[in-house]
Formats: structure tokens, sequence, C-alpha cells
């Protein structure tokens, strides 16, 4: 009986532990209250800046966690932000703009869906950045990354569309001006 009892806390225990239930990134439209949302691509996203305002929430409950949606726990002493369109995960700095302090928190939650709000972070985050008696604070935003582990990306990618791929009729520098038999003898 004593080892079922073990393994039983041990399993418990493990399950306790997991990150959630995403691999790469979370990037696809969704709804909430009737609100459709469409966040950017993950290769688009670091290096983006954003100006708006703050609030700060609180997840969990006593000593039960809350849930992002990535699907981890979220605890009292957690430093992280939810957003309503940047891809998930992801590496920002805030920069409270009242006072210029400023930190990197990883977003991995959805949010705020009150109107004119940018940013939710949680009750540690607002108290680094000083606006965690005022409940608001106007900040700028700004994508260090994307992603963890293989999945990191720090430099956009840019997608050439068909409009701006280069084509055989395409002029190029020196060459428009040469003599043809100078362009034969190559």
């Amino acid at each position: 009986m004593r080892p079922l009892c073990v393994s039983t806390v041990w399993i418990a225990l493990l399950m306790g532990c997991s990150q959630g239930d995403y691999s790469g990134y979370k990037w696809r439209p969704y709804s909430v209250k009737g609100v459709g949302y469409v966040p950017m691509e993950p290769g688009e996203a670091p290096g983006y800046v954003e100006e708006g305002v703050a609030s700060h929430y609180r997840e969990s409950w006593l000593i039960f966690p809350g849930r992002t949606a990535l699907g981890e726990k979220s605890w009292d002493w957690s430093s992280s932000g939810a957003h309503k369109t940047l891809p998930l995960p992801c590496r920002v700095r805030v920069t409270n703009l009242r006072n210029g302090r400023s930190t990197v928190i990883r977003l991995n939650d959805r949010g705020p869906f009150i109107a004119g709000r940018n940013l939710d972070v949680t009750g540690p985050v607002a108290k680094k950045l000083g606006f965690h008696g005022e409940g608001l604070a106007p900040v700028r935003i700004e994508v260090l990354s994307v992603g963890d582990g293989r999945y990191k990306i720090t430099r956009p990618r840019r997608r050439v569309s068909s409009e701006q791929a280069p084509s055989a009729t395409t002029e190029v520098g020196p060459l428009r001006n040469t003599p043809k038999a100078s362009l034969d003898e190559s």
C-alpha cells in the first residue's frame, strides 16, 4: 500500500510541474466575448515597439495557481504578462513612461480584454515598474524575442512578396547604360 501512495504523490507532483500544452508558438486567431483577435506572426514580432496602457492582474487564488493561455501555471510571485496580439511565448522589455523604470518579462497569456489597455502584468512586475498602487501606467513594449529554446527568434524574418521579388526584367545598376558589345563579351 505504501509504494502505491508514494507513486501517486510522485505522479501528482510531476503533473503539477508541467510546462503547458503547446510547442513552438501560439499565434492563431481567436475570439473573446464575440471580438476577434489576429496575433502577429512570430517572425514579424522581434523589434516591434508599441506604447499604451498597462494594468496588473492576479491569476492565482490562495494556494491554487491560475492557468495562462499557454497552459502554464501562474503563481502570485510569477513575473509575466499578457498581450492580445503578440505571439506567445514572447520576451518583451516593458518601460514605465512616467518614471523610466523598465524590466524584461515573458508574455505567456492573452489579455487584457478591457478597452484602452495594451498589456497586463503580474503584481511583481507592476511593483518593479512602480505602478502597483496606481493600477495603471503608460508603458512602452519592445519585443526582444519570440519562442523558447529551439523555437527562439530574435530578429524579424521579412517575407518577400511576389511583387517585391526580383524578376528577369529588373534593371540592375550600372548595366543599364552599358553598350551591348561589352555585355556580350563576358
